[in-house]
């Protein structure tokens, strides 16, 4: 009879909640759309699903991380800001949160996500854009590729290695001073490898995204990259190195806009990015590392690699190890 009373105690308890879950639908339907601001690709077999499972159609903008605070914050500060929901790399979106351009939401959806995720009341991190060393298999043999990350200073890769520019390209200004804080014993022995890798003179590109394409064709051998090319490159031959020390990465964060034109999609539109099946498609379809529990991308052997966030750095830190890293390159 307790068990019965308990059962039956749940489900009336659990009614107003589905009724909840049921009206905030019904408003998101009403509202029709979603505007998505973001700087992350291949998302569209995400957005589909989206519109299939609620009837809400999601329109996406593709923003870069370079122009996105400025576009952001010029928008909702003359009251045009179109976005009911942004996306962008953690730095990105404490500045806009710091300009008011965030609303308050705490997604039910993201209940079971490790605590370091859920950063205040506007900020969900839903995933670490994690930074790997990628060698084209069919040049490179597994036992040949790096161990450590040392083994890039190795004459071996000399000319063999493209990364995006550490002058400029803040994300892997903030991996490599990453190495730095989290994978090196000493400052010396990280300048060691910093003056080692300048020495075997990287080609440089202006971002990730035109990492992959010299090593898919076997131009170059090896690239500072991220791993979710292996799977959004397929066929092409690319792996990664299985390297003994940690993966580093920049945390990846959405939040709901602060007068947003369709706030009830926003929230429903959040709540979907941050379930299980969205997140399954963004691993799986995107090759992102996300941090919904017991999620990985199919890529072999990266469920058991460490993934640590590596830290924001201030504007003033970007500038200063900027201008090292082009003095260290450039003179090489």
């Amino acid at each position: 009879m307790k068990l019965l009373l308990a059962a039956l105690a749940a489900t009336v308890l659990a009614l107003p909640a589905q009724a909840q879950d049921r009206a905030a639908l019904e408003r998101a339907k009403a509202e029709g759309k979603v505007s998505f601001y973001a700087n992350i690709t291949a998302i569209e077999p995400i957005l589909k699903a989206f519109d299939a499972d609620t009837g809400v159609k999601a329109e996406y903008t593709r923003i870069s991380t370079s122009k996105f605070v400025a576009t952001a914050i010029t928008e909702f500060e003359a009251g045009k800001l179109m976005a009911d929901v942004v996306q962008a790399p953690l730095p990105v979106l404490e500045l806009l949160k710091d300009k008011g351009v965030l609303a308050a939401y705490r997604s039910p959806a993201a209940a079971g996500y490790p605590e370091w995720t859920r950063k205040d009341d506007r900020i969900q991190l839903f995933g670490i854009e994690t930074v790997a060393l990628i060698y084209n298999k069919e040049r490179v043999k597994p036992a040949d590729a790096p161990r450590r990350y040392e083994d890039l200073t190795l004459p071996k890769w000399r000319n063999q290695i493209v990364m995006a520019n550490p002058a400029s390209h803040a994300t892997t200004i903030s991996w490599l001073v990453g190495l730095k804080e989290n994978v090196f014993k000493s400052e010396a022995d990280w300048m060691a490898f910093v003056r080692g890798l300048a020495a075997n003179k990287p080609t440089f590109v202006a971002s990730f995204g035109p990492t992959p394409a010299p090593i898919e064709s076997g131009e170059k051998l090896i690239a500072i990259s991220l791993p979710k090319y292996i799977v959004t490159k397929a066929p092409a031959p690319l792996d990664w190195a299985r390297v003994e020390q940690p993966l580093l990465g920049s945390p990846r964060a959405i939040a709901v806009a602060a007068k947003a034109p369709h706030p009830a999609a926003a929230r429903a539109f959040v709540d979907y990015w941050l379930s299980g099946k969205a997140m399954g498609l963004l691993a799986k379809d995107v090759g992102e590392t996300v941090t919904a529990p017991g999620v990985f991308p199919p890529i072999d052997g990266i469920d058991k690699a460490k993934v640590i966030p590596i830290r924001e750095l201030s504007d003033d830190e970007i500038k200063h190890w900027g201008a090292e890293f082009k003095k260290i390159f450039e003179s090489k």
